[in-house]
């Protein structure tokens, strides 16, 4: 079985529950999306319905390609739909991969909901697909999301220069971070055990 597909499990703890996407997460999501600030450092933006349409059926067609394993996430304590994060690059010859493509809706920030899917989806990269090295990135202007990978335990590894466009114009220099593998157990306890920290979810 490839990562494509072993990916994309469900994963669940007391806190949050990932599963992969499906066409019927689309109005959920919506009720959610449809605020401009959790965009402004993404790569696409969603100021209305029509850009959140295309949005979706862009990201549930990465999906069901195997371009990226999408995940929808449930807070647990609601009940209710919070946001959207993947795994993506998946370099299995490398046994490499990045976590991205994240957002939560601004009533689940600073709530300890992106802490725990970023567990949940290490977790599942380190001891389910036996990867070497987590990657992630963000645009370098983003010092919410900056902090809180390093929060995470990801380590800052340095920018790539005027790495894409960005609605509007502006090339983004996009900030790297990775977790590997040797780091993981200390990573996975610090997590674990570590009060959640308000206004520190990282998206984009």
């Amino acid at each position: 079985m490839s990562w494509a597909e072993k990916a994309a499990a469900v994963l669940e703890n007391e806190h949050v529950r990932l599963r992969p996407i499906t066409a019927e997460d689309r109005s959920s999501l919506r009720a959610i999306a449809l605020d401009e600030t959790i965009w402004r450092y993404f790569v696409s933006r969603i100021e209305n319905e029509a850009d959140y349409e295309a949005f979706f059926d862009a990201t549930l067609a990465d999906h069901q390609a195997g371009r990226r394993a999408v995940f929808h996430i449930t807070d647990k304590r609601s009940g209710r739909a919070a946001g959207s994060m993947s795994f993506g690059n998946m370099a299995e010859a490398d046994r490499r991969l990045e976590i991205g493509w994240s957002w939560l809706g601004l009533d689940f920030q600073g709530q300890g909901i992106n802490r725990w899917a970023k567990y949940l989806l290490l977790e599942h990269a380190f001891e389910q697909l036996d990867a070497e090295r987590v990657e992630f990135k963000t645009d370098v202007l983003n010092k919410q999301a900056r902090k809180g990978l390093l929060n995470i335990g990801a380590s800052e590894e340095g920018v790539l220069r005027s790495f894409n466009p960005m609605p509007g114009g502006r090339r983004r220099d996009a900030v790297f971070y990775s977790v590997l593998r040797a780091e993981w157990p200390e990573v996975k306890g610090q997590l674990a055990a570590r009060p959640k920290v308000a206004r520190t979810e990282p998206v984009g």
